[in-house]
């Protein structure tokens, strides 16, 4: 054990099961690690929530040590490898990760994390560091015997940003995971996932994100992958033609990145083996959407939902066509709801706030935050994602607006919060909003509104200052200094008539 590797190390021994840039893994070699993984992992006292942590860019190593947590029979947490070392230790302290296995780029904030909030072990691959183990020496260490497989199953607890300044955790949804009373259970149910009978796996994506994510317990449904690392559209092409590419999942980003190569670069590359596309992440531009398509062919399946949740809408490349710009239809145990301020539910085709209820009752539940899981909710089961949208006569959803703070940009979430918590603290800045503003690459941006307490810095300065104290994918790219922001009698700032003018250009 773990069985699937073991099997498929006899069936098919010559396969390349996994790769990256740098290494390739055969299903011997898989076998192996993941078992030495998770051997190494039970050695551990994990606490009572068996809590490890993966720091780290993609590569092969960072699927192993995801995996093996997973058959360890622990909650794996995922963490944004672009983190300062004191967002990291918030999230492991919060966690309470008990290992965290790190690389060469993120090791020395890894080592200053798990200091601040006493992580007893780091292993880290690539690099060395006081504090840390090395990975492959740690590898030799553990036992090469068949892992127990008879823990229980745990799910990764993953991190958003945060409404409010801080990051959230939220456990992967029952949607997402496939349950089981055992590892080896859960591993026989990875089996009967959709993609495992089209072909060749390819992360493009961070592997600290759900999708690209999923590309590691792939494997356990014996489908090889191949791991990319920073995102290159003419590399992501060539590796589609040279593995034989049948799936991956991508937000709207990379297909404007994709498009934007030269028609020769495009013409170039073969993608014939491409079955299933999973979009993610935000809407899709139509434009963006029909060019794929007719790149590729029907090969998009539009999965609309989020962390905390799943897939709550889906549609095909041909729903799509029949209505542009849906994210598709609510799919089990989901069912969209278009309510007004009021909460009463509108008819097809009225625009209102998008609700979903879960008819498990289950919702949104976040990690040690009971009141923020009770503020997505207007009654049990029932919660919002933030968006404002219509539904038209057949069932369809179209997104039209965002009534929530967030910004989504390339796929990626970000809660203006986090960065006008840091901004208002700037000596030239009286008062602050950010917003999101269209990009063309990215879908939006983030932007800062400040006004001034006497003389306007250079916003760059002030960007600067932010980008020192904050991840920089959190901080505003443009600054605007204005005279007002708005605020009402309450102190409150109306952020959808902010956006407003910019989205109108």
């Amino acid at each position: 054990m773990p069985t699937f590797s073991a099997e498929l190390a006899v069936s098919r021994p010559q396969e390349i099961a996994l790769r990256d840039e740098n290494r390739e893994m055969t299903w011997a070699d898989i076998d192996d690690t993941l078992n030495r993984v998770a051997n190494g992992l039970n050695q551990y006292d994990l606490g009572e929530n068996r809590r490890v942590a993966v720091f780290a860019e993609n590569a092969v190593e960072t699927a192993m040590a995801n995996l093996g947590g997973l058959i360890a029979g622990a909650s794996v947490v995922p963490v944004n490898f672009h983190l300062t070392a004191d967002e990291v230790a918030y999230i492991l302290g919060d966690a309470g990760v008990r290992v965290l296995f790190a690389d060469a780029r993120t090791l020395e904030r890894a080592v200053d994390a798990a200091a601040q909030t006493g992580v007893p072990v780091v292993v880290a691959w690539h690099g060395e560091a006081e504090g840390a183990l090395p990975w492959e020496a740690w590898l030799a260490e553990q036992s090469a015997e068949p892992a127990d497989e008879s823990r229980a199953p745990r799910p990764n607890l993953l991190y958003t940003s945060g409404t409010t300044g801080r990051p959230k955790g939220t456990e992967l949804p029952p949607t997402m995971f496939a349950g089981g009373d055992t590892v080896g259970e859960h591993l026989a149910n990875l089996k009967m996932d959709p993609r495992a009978d089209r072909g060749v796996h390819m992360v493009v994506g961070p592997m600290y994100h759900t999708g690209p994510l999923s590309g590691a317990r792939l494997l356990a449904a014996g489908v090889a992958s191949v791991i990319l690392g920073r995102f290159d559209a003419e590399k992501t092409l060539q590796a589609i033609e040279k593995y034989k590419v049948g799936n991956s999942v991508m937000v709207p980003t990379h297909f404007v990145r994709l498009l934007a190569l030269p028609d020769d670069v495009k013409a170039r590359y073969d993608v014939s083996s491409l079955t299933s596309i999973s979009h993610t992440g935000a809407k899709c531009p139509v434009d963006v959407k029909k060019a794929m398509i007719e790149w590729w062919g029907p090969v998009f399946v539009d999965a609309y939902g989020a962390s905390e949740v799943g897939t709550t809408c889906m549609i095909t490349s041909e729903e799509w066509m029949e209505n542009p710009g849906s994210v598709g239809k609510a799919i089990p145990p989901f069912t969209a709801l278009i309510l007004d301020d009021d909460g009463n539910e509108l008819g097809p085709n009225e625009e209102g706030r998008l609700f979903f209820k879960d008819e498990t009752g289950r919702g949104v539940i976040y990690h040690n935050d009971p009141e923020k899981s009770a503020a997505a909710h207007i009654a049990p089961g029932v919660f919002t994602l933030g968006e404002i949208a219509y539904m038209n006569e057949d069932g369809y959803v179209f997104i039209t607006d965002r009534f929530s703070d967030m910004v989504v940009s390339g796929g990626v979430n970000i809660y203006p919060a986090e960065a006008e918590q840091v901004l208002i603290e700037h000596p030239a800045i009286l008062d602050v909003a950010c917003i999101g503003v269209p990009h063309a690459e990215m879908g939006e941006e983030l932007k800062a509104l400040a006004i001034a307490k006497g003389e306007p810095v250079p916003a760059e300065e002030v960007l600067a200052w932010c980008r020192d104290q904050l991840s920089h994918y959190k901080c505003p790219r443009s600054l605007d200094w204005v005279d007002d922001l708005g605020r009402n009698t309450m102190g409150k700032i109306n952020k959808r008539k902010l956006r407003a003018p910019f989205w109108e250009e």
